[in-house]
């Protein structure tokens, strides 16, 4: 058996402690009508309180959840938290020692929630079985038995799979999605997709290459998210008076001037009048490492564009005439991370020192607002041009292809989807949430480029790569 390293248990920790955080808000906002706040905070808190010590924690949220709802929809005391029963046969049931939890014969509560009582072995073996509990089909129905379906993402999607509504509604559907975070590009180049059900890279170059390798045609792209550059007010002030930003409703980054900047060898302590920043290093925007990751190979596509007289690059021609610029970029950043998470946290985490200026997803930002990690002074720029980051979803089976389809179609999945941060068509749904998190984001992107075709990217990362040694 493997054991769990201690950063492991962190993060699962951590993602756990998001997904009650979000549920509680959202039981909260759900029930207001008629239980008050106070009283859905406790129950939710005595209902966690019974899987302390438990090793199964991936679906604690979605069954603490069911158990709040059906004890604030019944206020008959046998069926409280806490009780714990007798467990008993059901007709048409799995039997208690099988699946040790009973259903209660008398009646369904609200919003069709089969009412339980679970004892401690239940919830274990609930946690390890991934029961979801689905609306009643009849007084003593079973849920059905989940479809397990394996994949591997970009790690920017990681915490919307972990999201316990995201989950409830895949578990509605019959699928329980179990979801490994890797660099886009490692998706499509060195990871193993054969142990895989779907592979979810975060852009349609790395889909494409996923798609050519397994022979399959069939892809779904359910969301999207811009490249964009996060700084702070003092970084963008000087890049303001280098002629770098340009401030407007949206503040723009004149990818044209970067890159001047960039072939001059340009530090910070050469701004004029620069007292807030006066550091000897290159003006470089922080990305991750382009021989893995997406975001790098997007800002990369970006540049490409830019340094070849706005016109896409095609050809070796093109191509080597490109390349001297966009390995400045890279090759005096230092050490730089395999996936867009990295060096996104240090940004939140590290102050403008580390991080003065980082490559981001504008679904990274948009989500840190809605969990309060934007602080004051964090400033959203958006290149111009840039590019957009199609999320394409490559399934293998039956399984991936149902979970492309729901991630497509699902109108609630599609609103989550939203809720982090990504896009999904809807733009006025999209400027709405981002307003009401305080982050200023264009409602529909004007200045965007396509990303060079595949086999383009392919020789520019390459080449890239090959600077590197």
């Amino acid at each position: 058996m493997s054991r769990v390293t201690p950063d492991e248990a962190t993060d699962a920790v951590e993602r756990e402690t998001l997904a009650m955080r979000r549920m509680t808000e959202s039981l909260v906002e759900d029930l207001a009508a008629s239980v008050p706040a106070e009283q859905v905070s406790s129950a939710i808190g005595a209902a966690h309180t019974r899987f302390e010590g438990k090793p199964i924690r991936e679906f604690v949220p979605i069954l603490v959840e069911r158990i709040v709802r059906t004890e604030l929809a019944d206020p008959d005391p046998t069926v409280r938290v806490g009780a714990t029963p007798t467990p008993r046969a059901v007709p048409g049931e799995v039997a208690p020692e099988v699946l040790p939890f009973t259903a209660s014969p008398r009646r369904v509560g609200r919003r069709g929630i089969v009412q339980l009582s679970l004892g401690a072995a239940g919830v274990v073996a609930a946690a390890t079985a991934g029961v979801a509990l689905l609306p009643d089909r009849g007084e003593h129905s079973a849920a059905p038995a989940l479809v397990g379906v394996h994949g591997v993402v970009g790690s920017e999607k990681v915490a919307f799979f972990h999201d316990a509504n995201v989950v409830k509604i895949l578990a509605d559907n019959g699928l329980r999605v179990d979801v490994e975070p890797a660099g886009s590009r490692q998706i499509a180049t060195t990871v193993d997709l054969a142990a895989y059900d779907f592979a979810f890279p975060s852009s349609g170059p790395a889909a494409e290459r996923v798609a050519r390798q397994r022979n399959v045609t069939t892809k779904y792209t359910p969301f999207s998210s811009p490249i964009a550059i996060a700084t702070y007010q003092p970084i963008a002030d000087l890049l303001t008076s280098a002629g770098v930003i340009k401030p407007g409703p949206v503040a723009t980054f004149d990818m044209d001037r970067y890159l001047d900047l960039v072939a001059q060898g340009v530090q910070w302590d050469a701004l004029p009048d620069n007292t807030t920043y006066p550091v000897a290093k290159n003006i470089l925007v922080s990305t991750t490492d382009p021989r893995s990751s997406n975001s790098a190979a997007m800002f990369l596509s970006i540049a490409a564009y830019v340094a070849n007289e706005h016109t896409i690059v095609r050809g070796a021609n093109a191509e080597a005439h490109v390349l001297p610029a966009l390995t400045k970029l890279f090759l005096t950043q230092g050490f730089t991370d395999t996936s867009s998470e990295g060096p996104f946290s240090q940004y939140l985490t590290g102050g403008m020192g580390p991080t003065p200026m980082v490559c981001v997803y504008e679904a990274q930002f948009v989500e840190a607002a809605g969990q309060n990690k934007i602080k004051p002074g964090m400033v959203l720029t958006y290149p111009s041009p840039t590019v957009l980051s199609n999320h394409t979803l490559v399934p293998f089976n039956a399984g991936g292809d149902k979970l492309g389809r729901l991630l497509t179609d699902n109108a609630e999945l599609r609103r989550l989807a939203v809720e982090h941060g990504f896009r999904t068509g809807d733009n006025a749904q999209f400027a709405a949430l981002a307003a009401k998190r305080d982050v200023t984001v264009p409602t529909d992107l004007i200045d965007v480029v396509d990303a060079p075709a595949y086999d383009t990217l392919e020789h520019l990362l390459d080449g890239v790569a090959k600077s590197y040694n």
